[in-house]
């Protein structure tokens, strides 16, 4: 009997309805129970928390409830792309979001020095050339003719003023003075200088070898128009250089729309095909539970959805009308334990979870073998992730050991207790990797820890996680830097609030060693060097397990038939400009 809770529910019937629409006319159907997403916004307050079972019986055949009905008539005819996103975007300021939700809109409306394309190659954008001039210097050429959207061109000012508001001490005004989450992109990071209208020279302190893959993450805006508008006016109406322009946000950033902009420069010169975008109208729509998205693609009321649940990819590849595509992703899943919370403060315990959970099975279950199992806090195809250590083997029995050396022993029903208190906590999490929590959780049940799952929106949690006022988190974060630094400084340096280094410590895990080698791994321009150091903290986060390492996901979206010039990216970061309707 398999141990992971698969949620089957209103998913497989809205798939199983559009399957038999293409086929004979079914027979009326029959009620059946659905099974209700419930996702917990800020205004509410969570009484309970429902306990996950340890097996939940699957059955064969799913009867189709009369009111979910999809009908498989073709969308209206537009040349309007509609992408529905999991999670709002954190902002559309260049200088100050941490998503890559908000990096999929804001790369459409603004561009950078240089970008990716799909399989994460980096290509001139904006600049024209890079050159290094010494390890600690780097000459930009922008390229000449390209506009902002209120047809102003950009300049050498632009490009050193972008630089200067994501670095500087509280450059950001609104809505109260701080510091660009972005700056830890820019590293060690001195000053730029313009040395004509299409020259900027960009100095460090110290060798910085991502600089050039990191500029990806550095969009430019207008000097003169912050300062017309400032912050405020920014967000509320964003002017970039993108192939699309701002039109309208709804409060909260649920739906954003994009209208094309045809004097649009063209864009990366050997990223073909080079000119203004193929739709005259893009919108973000954000559809937070991973049934409503599906079921939004199937309606025809969106075109794209990302975040497609792995269980369902074998199914929805066989619904008329509907395309299905794979990439390696770069957003590994851990549980992260609060490590200044008891049971979590002792490293046994954790580490006795690390072992309680079959990763292997949670890939062929949960991902139907569409993701790999973690073997420490990198993703394996970081380059710098180090092969010595392997994936914690799953060992019940070592797990039990473990926790009865830390004074958890079984009562005669099975539940681990200490000081005559059960082992119990609330693991936290989002809906697209709710079914993770879940098998987790059942995993734990097992042995005897009773963890319960409870789901929220990510950007209402996650001031609560770096709070330090959560017990345990199942969720992802994106490595879209594709280096070390993407993770190592983002998740497992210590966490001080206002900084940008820690800002994904969810487990306010601290080790003075592993920030400093952190830091020394960074500026280590000789990449043997680089490796040996970034494998001893490594290696210390491992032993120390401040986190349940989980699996590495396959990044899986789905389209209209009516898509076309589509490809998922493996950072996530959609870009609209080549897509096109039919």
């Amino acid at each position: 009997m398999n141990r992971v809770r698969i949620k089957v529910g209103v998913l497989v019937a809205l798939l199983l309805v559009a399957l038999a629409a293409c086929a004979a006319p079914p027979p009326a159907p029959t009620s059946a129970p659905v099974i209700q997403t419930v996702t917990v916004k800020e205004t509410v307050t969570v009484k309970e928390t429902v306990a996950v079972p340890q097996t939940v019986a699957v059955p064969q055949t799913v009867a189709v409830p009369q009111t979910v009905v999809v009908q498989p008539t073709p969308p209206p005819a537009r040349n309007t792309l509609v992408v529905a996103l999991a999670r709002a975007p954190s902002s559309i300021d260049p200088a100050d979001h941490s998503s890559r939700e908000a990096e999929t809109v804001i790369r459409n409306m603004y561009d950078g020095l240089v970008t990716r394309d799909s399989t994460s190659s980096t290509h001139m954008e904006i600049a024209e050339s890079l050159k290094w001039l010494d390890d600690k210097t780097l000459e930009i050429k922008v390229r000449k003719g390209v506009k902002f959207h209120d047809g102003s061109e950009l300049k050498a000012d632009d490009v050193v003023f972008t630089f200067n508001r994501v670095f500087n001490t509280n450059a950001i005004e609104f809505p109260q003075p701080h510091t660009s989450l972005r700056k830890g992109f820019l590293g060690p990071f001195k000053s730029a200088e313009k040395k004509d209208d299409s020259t900027v020279v960009m100095n460090f302190t110290a060798a910085w070898p991502p600089a050039i893959q990191l500029l990806v993450h550095t969009q430019i805006v207008s000097k003169a128009y912050l300062d017309k508008v400032g912050t405020k006016g920014l967000i509320e109406k964003p002017l970039g250089t993108g192939p699309f322009k701002f039109v309208s946000a709804k409060t909260g950033l649920e739906e954003i729309v994009l209208d094309r902009f045809d004097d649009y420069y063209g864009g990366a010169p050997d990223l073909k095909p080079v000119g203004k975008a193929c739709v005259s109208r893009a919108v973000f729509r954000v559809i937070p539970e991973n049934s409503t998205r599906v079921a939004a693609l199937l309606a025809g009321e969106v075109d794209i959805i990302t975040e497609v649940p792995a269980e369902l990819v074998t199914t929805l590849q066989k619904v008329p009308g509907v395309q299905v595509k794979t990439v390696a992703g770069t957003r590994p899943i851990w549980m992260e334990m609060n490590v200044k919370q008891a049971p979590f403060d002792d490293p046994k315990v954790r580490q006795a979870l690390n072992y309680a959970v079959d990763k292997d099975l949670i890939v062929k279950k949960v991902y139907n073998g569409l993701a790999k199992p973690l073997a420490g806090p990198l993703m394996p195809t970081n380059n710098f992730a180090d092969p010595a250590l392997k994936p914690y083997a799953y060992d019940k029995a070592k797990a039990l050991a473990m926790l009865k050396d830390a004074g958890w022993a079984p009562d005669a029903s099975g539940v681990l207790m200490k000081g005559g208190k059960p082992l119990t906590f609330v693991i936290d999490t989002i809906d697209s990797v709710r079914p993770i929590a879940e098998a987790v959780s059942a995993m734990f049940r097992e042995i005897g820890v009773d963890a319960s799952v409870r789901v929220w929106e990510y950007n209402v949690v996650r001031p609560k996680l770096l709070a330090g006022e959560r017990q345990a988190y199942v969720g992802d974060w994106g490595d879209s830097a594709f280096d070390p630094v993407g993770h190592m400084e983002a998740k497992w340096y210590s966490y001080t609030a206002g900084s940008t280094y820690g800002r994904g410590n969810f487990s306010g895990y601290s080790n003075a060693t592993v920030d400093q080698l952190i830091k020394s791994g960074e500026t280590e321009n000789d990449p043997a060097k680089r490796r040996t150091t970034y494998n001893q903290a490594q290696k210390l986060i491992y032993d120390e397990a401040p986190a349940v390492f989980l699996v590495l996901p396959e990044a899986i979206e789905a389209a209209a038939a009516r898509v076309q010039n589509w490809a998922p990216a493996s950072d996530s970061r959609e870009n609209l400009h080549d897509v096109c309707l039919k």
